[in-house]
């Protein structure tokens, strides 16, 4: 029996386009199917252009990838115009060496994103955290992004598990994704082909369980599928729409 969640598309696999066409982009998303878009950088467009946009097309704005040092810059800046089109959610995306090299880094990074995620909630939104490989290194035989989570409320910072990047780092991510119900709402869904460089593969199309990631994901509360191909083997609209005909084939959608 087939399990169905909704597939938004991260917008940094279209980066080339989006860069020549930010709207038009939008436009052919939506056309594909994607339900959702998750942004890393609005386009420089005002709220009120980009949330007009969004609500002609169908498309809901899932997401957003924001910088830690931009939230430390302008965290109230970054809360007004996520209101302002809709967002409901604010990521955390990636971290430096220097907040992540030590057992003390990864406590430090826990308190600031604990302190801001309280900031974000009383806006009515919600703060998570995106991995990628380096977060499953050991301090003190504990992986950097579980320091994380026992330093934080799951309340307050969640998690959206990049599900290529767990595998990569040589870790299950069916069974990581078990212990975590009640604190992700969001999982990345990407391929990997091994040994090919670099790895990225079509959703679908390479060697990770999708199937049952998606299964567990949907056990453990978790809302939104959302494809990401960081480097694409062909043209990358060719990419996205292979993935979610895919996703379809496989009765998610």
């Amino acid at each position: 029996m087939s399990v169905k969640m909704p597939i938004a598309l991260q917008l940094y696999t279209l980066r080339s386009e989006a860069e020549k066409d930010f709207i038009g982009t939008l436009k052919k998303v939506a056309e594909l199917g994607y339900q959702g878009v998750e942004f890393a950088g609005y386009g420089g467009l005002p709220a009120d252009e980009l949330r007009d946009a969004l609500r002609e097309f169908n498309l809901v704005p899932v997401n957003s990838h924001v910088a830690i040092e931009r939230l430390e810059k302008d965290l109230d800046g970054e809360i007004s115009y996520a209101l302002g089109i809709g967002l409901k959610d604010i990521t955390v995306p990636y971290l430096v060496e220097n907040r992540r090299n030590s057992k003390e880094a990864w406590i430090a990074v826990a308190r600031q994103l604990q302190d801001m995620g309280k900031r974000i909630k009383e806006a009515g939104l919600n703060l998570h955290y995106h991995n990628h490989a380096f977060e499953f290194e050991k301090f003190d035989g504990k992986y950097g992004l579980d320091i994380l989570i026992d330093n934080t409320d799951a309340d307050v910072v969640k998690l959206e598990v990049d599900t290529f990047w767990v595998q990569y780092a040589g870790v299950d991510p069916v069974d990581y994704l078990k212990g975590l119900s009640g604190r992700v709402t969001m999982v990345h869904l990407k391929d990997m082909i091994k040994g090919q460089e670099p790895p990225f593969a079509e959703v679908g199309e390479g060697c990770i369980d999708i199937a049952g990631i998606i299964r567990v994901s949907r056990e453990i509360g978790v809302q939104w599928g959302i494809v990401e191909q960081d480097v694409c083997q062909r043209p990358p609209l060719e990419s996205v729409k292979l993935s979610i005909d895919n996703l379809k084939n496989m009765g998610v959608i």
